[in-house]
């Protein structure tokens, strides 16, 4: 009986003991969530949870693109492709300097949109616009692809036009050359603001900012330019 008794009263101490272990667990849990050790807790699984939630949309955006978007790049490679024909022309016709220098600044920093336009382009499961739509049978607006809600391609050349600059060399060339980049630049900055009013692709919003900026900066070098003559 005694052996019994002593070994009840040895399970109930180891009970009780366990009990109280239990309380003071709970206890701690619960102050802890209260106290800067919980949040500290909290704070290094929330975050972790918002910051993935929060970037999911961001990613979503960087991706997403709706048709003016598709619009504008399908606009903007047949227009850059042109200025870069165009500025292609220069070195070996142009008398002015400034002129050369101009056209190449144009290829150099058109060519990588053309690259980069085309790349989203495929992306989106659309098709890049031919090379061929620069032939001089299709400078007129009629006969290019991919000129869907750009308003006829406002600032491309005319078959004619294209024809009349090749003829050309020396300062009638860097006149008609002038003129024709300015009325060149001011549609691509037309298009490049209904990009960044309508778009949805990030990206392709940022690189309308910089059409804007970069050739409404070279339209001022080129108004200069034809006040010098």
């Amino acid at each position: 009986m005694i052996r019994k008794r002593s070994l009840m009263r040895r399970t109930a101490v180891v009970a009780a003991a366990g009990a109280a272990a239990l309380v003071l667990a709970a206890c701690g849990g619960s102050g802890g969530d209260d106290g800067s050790a919980g949040h500290g807790g909290h704070a290094a699984t929330a975050p972790s949870s918002a910051t993935s939630s929060a970037s999911a949309p961001a990613s979503a955006s960087q991706g997403q693109h709706n048709a003016a978007d598709v619009a504008f790049a399908k606009g903007m490679i047949p227009h850059h492709r042109q200025a870069v024909e165009m500025a292609d022309l220069a070195p070996g016709r142009a008398r002015s300097a400034e002129v050369r220098k101009l056209a190449a600044d144009i290829k150099k920093a058109q060519d990588p949109e053309i690259r980069t336009l085309s790349g989203w382009l495929t992306s989106w499961g659309e098709d890049v616009p031919a090379e061929g739509a620069m032939d001089h049978s299709t400078h007129d607006m009629g006969g290019m692809d991919g000129m869907d809600g750009m308003d006829g391609m406002d600032g491309m050349m005319t078959a004619e036009e294209m024809t009349g600059l090749e003829n050309t060399s020396g300062k009638a060339f860097d006149t008609a050359f002038t003129e024709l980049m300015i009325k060149h630049h001011e549609g691509a900055v037309e298009m490049a603001r209904t990009e960044q009013a309508d778009g949805a692709h990030g990206p392709a919003k940022k690189m309308a900012g910089e059409i804007i900026d970069s050739q409404s900066a070279e339209i001022e070098q080129m108004n200069a330019l034809l006040g010098k003559d």
